[in-house]
């Protein structure tokens, strides 16, 4: 609850900046380049976490094997539950209702065509870049830090702090291109209680994409649904399964709710640019509101932020809620 409040607080001061910026009439033109290094600095940071971590490396096998199929199931039904809340909603792929969609929408459609070019496929820039810091830091973790690093724990606490630090000043400037933009808060109201569809559909989603992996995988309905219910927060969840003596699941639900995590980073822009912007907060799940809320600032819009924010928020209340009662209940 800390660091919902603390992130919540870092996102609300940028705002108030970005809104004093948008009335004085001053451009930052150079906000877009810093994010861009904070981003990659961020995402270097976390393949290092993951790299020297002999628990997730070691266990690279049957179980990693399961957890990747259960992250892709579980992400590709929440990207199809939004499609069909938004539409519902009369949210279009830019994550906007009104009066202003159909010139946003056409200005988009304008910048696909230039960038489409020839018609020969080009990876999104920022998709390239984020692959590269995260496989960059996975193996300095593994092949450097983990093998040289005298006390690891000391260093994970560092990594922690900085991953934190780094992470609130991306917060800044996410909150100053809301104020910046005007008109979100405008279309945050015209939804209205709304928004929370989005993370009703997430949820939605992921409970129905646990339920076709409990019969394509070799897990129980039970321990699926507990898995799902992590929503990416690979701290808290698997400690609640294991807790109960579910040793293998609460092992694959660590490594899914890490790799829900991490490919959400790496397919952010790309599920922004071909299939929608909100469909993006479905894939990081909590994470949608601190550590892929500037990813997804960055590769969508500034409204889009806030159903990242709020589905962030909203996801991370459910976990310590729904994963309990899932396995007392069933």
């Amino acid at each position: 609850m800390g660091d919902l409040i603390l992130y919540l607080g870092i996102t609300f001061i940028g705002y108030i900046i970005g809104d004093k910026v948008k009335k004085r009439g001053i451009q930052l033109a150079w906000t877009g380049k810093i994010q861009t290094f904070a981003i990659s600095a961020l995402v270097f940071a976390m393949g290092v976490r993951i790299g020297c971590n002999d628990d997730v490396v070691s266990k690279l096998d049957s179980i990693g094997l399961y957890a990747v199929i259960f992250t892709f199931v579980v992400m590709l039904f929440s990207i199809f539950s939004i499609t069909i809340a938004r539409k519902m909603l009369g949210i279009n792929r830019y994550g906007l209702r009104g009066e202003d969609t159909e010139e946003y929408t056409s200005k988009k459609s304008m910048e696909a065509g230039e960038n489409k070019g020839s018609g020969n496929f080009k990876p999104d820039p920022m998709t390239v870049l984020i692959v590269f810091f995260v496989a960059l830091g996975i193996a300095a973790g593994y092949f450097v830090i983990g093998k040289y690093m005298p006390n690891l724990d000391i260093f994970n606490e560092f990594l922690g702090l900085a991953i934190k630090i780094g992470l609130c000043t991306l917060l800044v400037f996410v909150g100053m291109d809301i104020g910046i933009e005007g008109k979100v808060i405008a279309q945050f109201k015209s939804v209205g209680i709304r928004i929370l569809a989005i993370p009703a559909a997430i949820v939605a989603g992921t409970f129905i994409g646990a339920a076709v992996c409990s019969i394509i995988l070799p897990i129980s309905l039970k321990e699926s649904l507990a898995i799902g219910a992590g929503f990416g927060w690979y701290s808290l969840a698997p400690g609640i399964i294991m807790d109960k003596g579910l040793v293998i699941a609460g092992a694959i639900s660590f490594m899914h709710n890490v790799m829900r995590e991490i490919f959400a980073i790496v397919l952010i822009p790309m599920v922004a640019h071909h299939i929608g912007y909100v469909e993006t907060v479905g894939m990081p799940g909590a994470a949608a509101m601190d550590v892929c809320l500037p990813i997804v600032e960055r590769s969508t819009s500034s409204a889009t932020a806030i159903y990242s924010f709020v589905s962030g928020v909203f996801l991370s209340i459910a976990v310590p809620i729904l994963v309990p009662f899932i396995l007392n209940v069933f």
